[in-house]
């Protein structure tokens, strides 16, 4: 995405809600790489032998996104914000899917910081980090986003400050926060 400006990619969304399907003719193959880029970090987290592979991740948050028609996408942070909501959703449907097919599979829980930064280990819960997830957005809804913006959406500090329209500071020290938060419910469970 270096080659595009943001600025670009910000007019084709505004553009492309404004019902200019020649806008999205041009997003297409910009969105498609980062939406790829974002879906293969998640599937890195995953097993080796995870049966929803990185490109069906990328089709199916691409077609529920571009089916969104009630959206109004006011930049392209805003847009990842939404993308990394659309993934996680997937995600945990998924896990919810073969879980229940399962019937009490053994899964591996790790901490939120073991998930993000050690992307040797495979296997996230992804349903107790998404319950612990909806836990601390009871608590602090602003700590929960900002998680799932960098851990979901692959999104940059400067991006989540952009989203959530506060400073970076800010998102380091919700950040911060909402890693000890949710390290503390997942050991629990």
């Amino acid at each position: 995405m270096a080659t595009i400006a943001q600025r670009d990619v910000t007019e084709w969304l505004q553009a492309w809600s404004d019902g200019d399907r020649s806008a999205l003719d041009k997003l297409v193959p910009v969105v498609h790489a980062e939406l790829h880029r974002i879906a293969h970090h998640y599937m890195n987290l995953e097993r080796k032998d995870h049966v929803l592979q990185t490109t069906a991740l990328v089709n199916e948050a691409y077609l529920r996104l571009v089916e969104s028609r009630q959206q109004h996408w006011r930049n392209r942070a805003h847009f990842f914000a939404i993308s990394a909501q659309v993934m996680r959703q997937i995600l945990v449907d998924f896990a919810r899917s073969r879980h229940s097919r399962k019937r009490g599979g053994k899964t591996q829980q790790v901490t939120l910081h073991e998930a993000q930064f050690l992307s040797d280990e495979k296997g996230i819960d992804l349903i107790a980090l998404n319950d612990a997830l909806d836990a601390l957005a009871a608590f602090d809804k602003r700590k929960s986003r900002v998680v799932e913006l960098r851990f979901f959406g692959g999104l940059g500090m400067e991006d989540i400050a952009e989203v959530l329209k506060v400073a970076r500071s800010t998102v380091i020290l919700d950040l911060r926060f909402a890693k000890a938060w949710l390290g503390r419910e997942l050991r629990r469970k």
